[in-house]
């Protein structure tokens, strides 16, 4: 007497799984295990009650789209790579440049000047800066009058209240504004030198500003 393996699909896929799980592989089906368990399915079926055509040629169908799926991720990876690259080699470029970027302070260097913007919210009548050291001290304050809402340029000469030129350093740069319902303290961006460009993980590229530190490549404002 013949007798007939029923062994299911449910069960070769528990037996699979557990294999994985014990080699301590991933368990995510890739299109060679889905083949398999195709093949495994039409070995050990019922020769009595043997499976549909509709659900052979709808497998079949799952199958295709599994490998599609896998070769559209693999294009999507490498237009991905590509992406990065470029960016890379386009941020390569800045180095020795100069950019605008979010920033309370700013870097007297040789040039003997600070540059850049205030973010104004709203038009108002009388906008100031002030240039404070790192201890906080008031050194210069510089009356930039009226203001239309958008971006207001200021450019700082490197000189105190006396005229005095001070020594290059880090200088702390606050603006405010005049409104009816008091002063309001405004975000600032300031003109830095880009010395370097760094890759990071993931393909993060970074900027490396002379005496501001490292800013992502996507909160430059400007680039000059």
């Amino acid at each position: 007497m013949t007798t007939v393996n029923n062994t299911s699909t449910t069960d070769v896929l528990a037996s699979f799984r557990h294999q994985q799980e014990a080699a301590g592989s991933k368990s995510e089906l890739g299109k060679n295990e889905f083949m398999e368990l195709m093949i495994a399915q039409l070995k050990n079926q019922n020769p009595l009650e043997p499976q549909e055509n509709g659900d052979f040629i709808a497998q079949l169908a799952q199958f295709s789209s599994l490998e599609e799926m896998q070769k559209l991720s693999q294009n999507v990876d490498n237009v991905v790579g590509e992406f990065r690259s470029t960016q890379a080699l386009q941020a390569s470029a800045m180095v020795g440049r100069t950019v605008l970027a979010p920033a309370n302070f700013g870097m007297l260097d040789d040039s003997g000047e600070i540059t850049g913007v205030v973010n104004v919210p709203a038009s108002t009548g009388g906008l100031k800066l002030s240039i404070q050291n790192e201890s906080g001290e008031l050194l210069r304050r510089i009356d930039l009058g009226a203001s239309e809402a958008g971006q207001k340029a200021f450019r700082w000469d490197g000189q105190d209240a006396d005229g005095n030129v001070l020594p290059p350093g880090r200088y702390v740069v606050v603006a405010e504004a005049s409104y009816p319902e008091g002063n309001e303290q405004l975000d600032t961006l300031v003109s830095s030198n880009v010395d370097s460009v760094s890759l990071g993980k993931g393909g993060n590229i970074t900027l490396n500003l002379a005496g501001m530190g490292s800013i992502a490549l996507a909160d430059v404002q400007q680039i000059n």
